[in-house]
């Protein structure tokens, strides 16, 4: 349904998004993870016209959408990073605002001020003003902007940050009922691994620009399929043990972690001999390890160096 060619963008000599392919299917709900600075909120606003490609292209059903946005803007809903609302104005009246700005029909107008308003739980608070609400209920009110115009494509970028828990879990529960029950197709990014995990059919890695991984959950997680991942506790810290470790031949990264190291390395037989004998050369004690199975963060940090929070 809307997919990218070779597309990037240039900013004087830096290249922030590097030839990106990504496509979304009609009905699916996609993850664009990276860390900051990997591109992600660029490509977005290529994706929604808002920026024009340095070279490359996007296309929905086929159809170029650099010349003319027109078709793309007609289906497409954006959640945008910051929050875009008068504060002066009631919720009731932005969306009103938004309405007209979407060229919703009068007649319809109305109606769907207040399907929207229900979808994100605000239909009794739709008379105050904007700037006596929270974040997160700021943030619902923008959701609800983006769906004024019936949307078949919606992107929502990081639209949990800084929000509280009950507003976070209102907006999953929105955008999973989007996607399942309307069969809306979503383009999702969060600097929350588990919210994807919950959300989102397939994603995409970024780092430096490119997309750097792709594929379902299952598919990313063989990435890790040759490795191991031993959570350690020590009875002490110790550079010495630290970089002893680093040095064994199948260990490919080593972090320290509040009460021990966390330790990535080939799946090798010896490793925790190895790691046992190294620990009593400097007089420290294992006092727990724990065999972890990898998850989509681990992934993240192994493709990226970074955690999606960096």
């Amino acid at each position: 349904m809307l997919e990218t060619i070779n597309l990037s963008k240039t900013f004087k000599e830096k290249k922030a998004v590097d030839e990106i392919d990504i496509y979304l299917d009609d009905g699916e709900s996609v993850g664009l993870l990276g860390p900051n600075g990997a591109g992600k909120s660029t490509t977005i606003s290529m994706i929604s016209s808002l920026l024009k490609p340095t070279s490359g292209d996007v296309k929905l059903n086929g159809k170029s959408t650099i010349k003319d946005p027109s078709e793309i803007r007609k289906v497409l809903g954006v959640v945008p990073q910051e929050i875009a609302l008068y504060e002066e104005l009631s919720a009731y009246e932005n969306l009103h605002f938004f309405g007209k700005i979407y060229k919703v029909k009068k007649g319809f107008l109305e109606n769907r001020i207040q399907e929207v308003l229900d979808m994100v739980g605000l239909k009794d608070r739709q008379n105050e003003l904007v700037k006596t609400f929270s974040g997160g209920m700021k943030r619902r009110v923008n959701i609800a902007a983006a769906l004024l115009h019936h949307p078949k494509v919606l992107i929502l970028d990081e639209p949990t940050v800084g929000i509280d828990p009950q507003s976070r879990n209102h907006i999953l529960e929105t955008v999973r009922k989007l996607n399942e029950d309307h069969g809306t197709t979503i383009l999702y990014t969060s600097h929350y691994m588990e919210e994807v995990e919950q959300l989102c059919d397939r994603v995409y890695i970024m780092d430096h620009g490119k997309v750097v991984a792709s594929g379902s959950k299952d598919e990313l997680l063989s990435i890790l399929s040759s490795e191991d991942t031993i959570q350690v506790q020590l009875s002490k810290s110790s550079d010495n043990l630290l970089e002893a470790i680093k040095a064994m031949k199948p260990v490919r990264r080593v972090d320290e972690t509040s009460d021990g190291i966390r330790i990535i390395s080939k799946k090798d037989s010896s490793i925790l001999n190895n790691l046992v004998h190294a620990a009593e050369k400097e007089g420290i004690q294992i006092t727990h390890f724990q065999l972890e199975v990898p998850s989509l963060e681990d992934v993240f940090l192994h493709l990226t160096g970074k955690s999606l929070r960096d």
